[in-house]
């Protein structure tokens, strides 16, 4: 708080050198079996996965990217974010977990 009113920027300005990551944004998927296709997914990627986290739908984090598929709690759809060091591997592995959802 007290770099907040000396440097009399927000939080979020002060913090952006710090945050190398590049994010998808949430993307929604309808889906016909939601808490399937969440096993299938946990099943399929977590061999690779440095760590599983199951605290709001399932969190596969592997080092240099992750992902987050949650369920939406009022439509069957699964929303996925993502977020890796580079564009290039965003946006490669963005497509690979999307075309998994979407299959």
């Amino acid at each position: 708080l007290e770099l907040v009113s000396v440097e009399n920027k927000p939080l979020s300005e002060l913090l952006k050198p710090l945050d190398h990551g590049v994010r998808s944004g949430e993307i929604n998927s309808t889906v016909s079996d939601v808490q399937g296709k969440l096993h299938a997914l946990e099943e399929h990627f977590s061999k690779n996965a440095q760590s599983v986290d199951h605290l709001d739908g399932i969190t596969l984090d592997f080092g240099d990217w992750w992902f987050n598929v949650r369920p939406s709690n009022t439509e069957p759809l699964l929303r996925l974010n993502l977020e890796a060091n580079s564009r290039e591997l965003m946006e490669q592995k963005r497509d690979e977990v999307l075309a998994f959802i979407r299959q």
